[in-house]
């Protein structure tokens, strides 16, 4: 929103959400129908027809460059402004489709109300030398003055100051205007189709490739990354006066009294406001700056995996308004999990991991990367445990301080929790993380104040033992209905701690930690009001309304932890799975041994240091809490 938002500022259908597209519905029928059940092919109108194609094409055109963008901008060498994302400005620029919507409706309406506009060829060339002289002259002229307008703090203050309000651009950041202002660029950019109209020179391919070049042009200089290679100016060097860049326009973003110019940046120079450093920047970032190059080798490596289909659109580099909303609570699920069965087979084809997000706390650089395979993908071991090698390998050639096994990829029966990896290459010195110590704390965390005895459900593996073993230190009773769950425990603890776990036959403790394994059916069995506490890595299921559900072992991150605009998987915004911060909190610490394996940092080690750098308790049904 403006600073100062004036008339017309917010968009009609704006309370409509995705509903919004019900607009363009009735228009695409009718278009569809009058084409197929023409009888003679000149009274075929072909614009109203491909008004629809051209709308999905441009929404699917625009997440390639999104995809695009952001995947580049993790890779840091060519970023162009190095500064920090954050779910404010997600949300600011959710709505940029809107602009494709307001386009299709007016190709409708132009369609259906000027004859002039109905029953256009494919193709006329004429038109397309028409358009070319109108942009280049008129709309590139008119274009450079309105902006500079839109400076001045009385316009800028109620319109413009919207699209500024993003100092770090992506490509959709260029399509995000008040209504209003909106609808001048429109009436502006409406000069070539509109005159090629009444000349008798429009055409089909014309009239929306024009639209196809503007949402190019716009993305270009919005990607914030460099990539318009420096031989086109090479071998045309009048090129750089019809031809802006991604630095050339990101300045204007930074400097904002500088290059106004819409894609041709002749009227800066004509007028005198290109900005000075603008030929020096675009050096810099082709080459890669010596700051950014530092920050291209990560310190901090975490190693996820996909989970369910939809979970290929929340990743960073996936729908941006979905990954900034926890799994599962976006908004047209049903078009979501029909675009997922589409994507998700070609994830399964790729051979190795790719980065997702790259993050900054402190002077550290933190990386995300991912194994292209769903949890049910899993069951074929051998495959993922090369992926999971790879990837430790790639990590150490990189320089990675620390690398964190997240979800399955730290399983006992794939890795024997990382310490495969570790006999392997006894040299390895990027430190092997699972992230056990954290996790253990973040659950005795949740464990309402007070408690004296817990009931331990679910599989049996590290995170239970250790779990078990911090319980029975503090004095609180462990009961357990698995006798070889209690059986295998009991046996890993020593004499003295034995005391305090007890197989048991009841469920009537009021504080169940879970795991792993746990089904419906002995949810069942709890009193009304039992605290459900996980100690797994995916949440379990919530049958009982009755009861309460805590979260599954996770950390709020410091305020400086920097370009955190995406949930990971199922928790809030500026939260982070306990296991992903063990590996920050042991490479801030500087800490020398791995923690895989049998391996443990220590629980309370590890809590005092995550809550020294910053971290804070998470707990999306707090109870009173215990102190660990």
């Amino acid at each position: 929103m403006a600073s100062k938002p004036g008339p017309l500022t917010r968009w009609p259908w704006h309370y409509l959400g995705n509903y919004k597209y019900a607009l363009v519905a009735p228009w695409a029928a009718h278009n569809t129908y009058r084409l197929v059940t023409a009888s003679r092919s000149d009274e075929r109108d072909l614009l109203g027809f491909m008004v629809l194609p051209t709308l999905l094409l441009r929404l699917l055109y625009s997440q390639i460059w999104i995809t695009v963008s952001r995947h580049q901008t993790a890779r840091t060498k060519h970023r162009i402004v190095n500064k920090s994302l954050d779910f404010d400005q997600v949300d600011r620029e959710r709505n940029w489709d809107d602009q494709i919507i307001l386009t299709a409706l007016l190709f409708y309406v132009v369609n259906a109300t000027v004859p002039l506009a109905q029953g256009l060829p494919w193709w006329n060339s004429r038109g397309l030398v028409v358009t070319v002289l109108l942009h280049v002259g008129p709309v590139e002229f008119l274009y450079y003055w309105l902006h500079r307008a839109l400076h001045h703090h009385w316009l800028y203050a109620r319109y413009h100051s919207h699209h500024h309000a993003s100092i770090v651009t992506e490509p959709i950041t260029s399509v995000i205007h008040p209504f209003a202002e909106e609808l001048v660029y429109f009436l502006l950019f409406a000069i070539p189709p509109l005159t090629t109209v009444a000349t008798g020179t429009a055409s089909v391919y014309t009239a929306n490739g024009y639209l196809i070049y503007i949402d190019f042009m716009n993305y270009l200089g919005h990607c914030n990354f460099e990539l318009v290679p420096k031989v086109l100016f090479d071998v045309f060097p009048p090129l750089k006066y019809l031809l802006y860049t991604p630095s050339f326009h990101s300045l204007h973003h930074t400097q904002f009294r500088t290059n106004y110019s819409l894609f041709m940046p002749m009227y800066d120079y004509i007028y005198g406001t290109m900005d000075k450093s603008s030929d020096e920047l675009y050096e810099q970032t082709r080459q890669g700056r010596p700051e950014q190059l530092l920050q291209a080798r990560p310190d901090v490596v975490h190693l996820t995996h996909l989970t369910v289909r939809e979970s290929v659109f929340h990743l960073r580099l996936g729908f941006a308004s979905v990954a900034s909303s926890p799994l599962g609570a976006a908004s047209c699920r049903l078009a979501l999990r029909v675009a997922s069965a589409l994507a998700s087979p070609l994830f399964s084809l790729l051979a190795s991991t790719f980065r997702s997000e790259t993050n900054r706390l402190d002077k550290l650089n933190i990386e995300t990367w991912v194994i292209p395979r769903f949890t049910s993908q899993y069951t074929d071991a051998y495959a993922v445990s090369r992926l999971i090698e790879k990837a430790v390998s790639d990590a150490e050639a990189s320089g990675a301080r620390v690398l964190t096994l997240g979800l399955l990829n730290q399983g006992y029966e794939l890795n024997i929790n990382g310490e495969l990896y570790v006999t392997r290459n006894p040299s390895l010195k990027t430190k092997i993380v699972d992230g056990t110590s954290l996790a253990v704390a973040a659950v005795l965390h949740m464990i309402p104040q007070g408690t004296k005895d817990v009931l331990l459900l679910g599989n049996s593996n590290k995170i239970s033992f250790v779990l078990t073993l911090s319980l029975c230190k503090r004095g609180i009773q462990v009961g357990m209905v698995n006798k070889e769950l209690h059986d295998c425990l009991k046996q890993q603890l020593q004499p003295e701690m034995q005391k305090h776990l007890v197989l048991s036959c009841s469920y009537s403790s009021k504080v169940w930690l879970v795991g792993d394994g746990l089904t419906d059916e002995e949810q069942t069995k709890a009193q009304k009001g039992v605290h459900f506490v996980p100690y797994s890595q995916f949440p379990p299921n919530k049958p009982r309304k009755d009861c309460i559900y805590h979260c599954t072992p996770a950390l709020l991150v410091p305020e400086s932890f920097e370009n955190l605009h995406a949930c990971e998987n199922w928790l809030p915004r500026r939260v982070m799975s306990a296991w992903r911060a063990a590996g920050i909190v042991h490479a801030l610490e500087k800490w020398e041994a791995h923690e895989c394996g049998g391996g443990v940092t220590g629980v309370d080690k590890a809590w005092r240091a995550a809550l020294a750098r910053g971290f804070r308790p998470y707990d999306h049904h707090p109870a009173t809490p215990a102190t660990c």
